[in-house]
């Protein structure tokens, strides 16, 4: 089938992307003096908190016979295994201890090192960055570019909350999920959000940036009855929404009327091969005035996480057997861009040369929704 047919056959492959920070946990899963196990890019983790609330990431694997150091014991300053007592500074995963060592033994505990990674707190999320994998024997490194996503914001006072479900897929079914853009009258069917009834055709500019693509500014969906409401502070034609997709998984909306914003970052991590998590985190400073708007707002992302949820769930059965699957235009490019994003950023990685973005420049698409 040639590449420019409008049934273009596609497979996702499972490949992991290294070398970026994720979301590990919610802020509020740590606490002082506990550890956490977790899993990502089916990397085991220990997280925790030191004695001044900062975060830190080791390998839930002790380097002396695989213990889980999760089970072991924590002080606030150093981590220690269950099996052997040996001890961890929790941020460098230097070895401060071997218990069972006699005075004649030489050996150079300060040389052991249980491996670490960079980990910062951003709006109510624990990230760490997950380095591309190294030669056997060759140690972590701790080199991480730059920061940690954060949410933009755009005024002093806003409030935060967020949202997180387990997808039993591949981080590919989950995002090529969260931006299809056809499938919300028949997934988030709601009498508060759109029906099937409601569908259109829709028109969308959209434009390369880097690592990523952008639907540029537009007027909210008119069909959507959450984005009417947006007319209480503007005109719709005033009201202006943009929706970026960066690797590894980022998707970041932002909703602007005139002083007011709204701003969200939902990530797909990858856990495993075959199992991901949503997490959507949103900021604003709209609506402030209505009673238990917090709880208003996180009542429909609920609900929309749930439904995501539910469909992915559903959908595992037929990926089971390992079908043929085929993405069309216009509705499906967004889709074809995160592959060829995700294979372009591993081609890179493979020889070392510079990224190749796979789109030359802007472009509209048309789809009914």
């Amino acid at each position: 089938m040639p590449d420019d047919s409008p049934l273009q056959q596609q497979t996702p492959d499972a490949l992991m992307l290294f070398g970026f920070w994720y979301r590990a946990l919610a802020s509020d899963k740590i606490r002082s003096n506990e550890l956490q196990a977790t899993k990502l890019l089916e990397q085991p983790l220990v997280i925790g908190r030191d004695v001044q609330g900062k975060p830190f990431a080791l390998r839930n694997a002790c380097p002396h016979r695989g213990m889980p150091l999760s089970y072991g014991q924590f002080d606030g300053q150093h981590v220690e295994c269950p099996y052997h007592g040996w001890k961890f500074d929790a941020h460098s995963g230097q070895c401060t201890l071997i218990p069972s060592l006699v005075a004649e033994q030489k050996i150079k505990v300060d040389r052991i090192y249980v491996g670490s990674y960079p980990c910062e707190e951003r709006d109510d999320f624990i990230w760490v960055f997950v380095p591309d994998p190294r030669p056997a024997n060759a140690g972590f490194t701790k080199t991480a570019p730059a920061r940690a996503p954060e949410i933009p914001k755009f005024s002093e006072q806003y409030k935060l909350a967020y949202l997180t479900a387990d997808l039993p897929c591949s981080v590919d079914h989950g995002i090529i999920g969260l931006m299809d853009p056809a499938h919300g009258p028949f997934v988030h069917q709601a009498w508060w959000w759109r029906t099937r009834h409601s569908i259109h055709e829709k028109q969308k500019a959209f434009e390369p940036i880097p690592y990523g693509f952008r639907m540029s500014a537009h007027t909210p969906s008119s069909n959507s009855a959450p984005y009417k409401l947006l007319r209480l502070y503007a005109k719709a034609d005033s009201i202006s929404t943009t929706i970026d997709f960066v690797l590894p998984n980022l998707r970041s909306e932002i909703i602007r009327v005139g002083k007011y914003w709204f701003s969200s970052l939902t990530t797909v991590t990858p856990i495993t091969r075959n199992q991901c998590r949503i997490d959507v985190v949103a900021a604003w400073n709209l609506f402030r005035w209505i009673p238990f708007g917090s709880d208003l707002l996180k009542f429909v992302f609920a609900k929309f996480v749930e439904q995501d949820r539910r469909t992915m769930e559903l959908q595992s059965e037929g990926l089971k057997h390992n079908p043929h699957l085929m993405l069309i235009d216009d509705a499906d490019r967004p889709a074809k861009w995160y592959f060829a994003l995700k294979n372009a950023m591993l081609e890179m990685k493979k020889s070392g040369g510079e990224f190749r973005h796979p789109m030359t420049g802007p472009v509209t698409l048309k789809w009914r929704s």
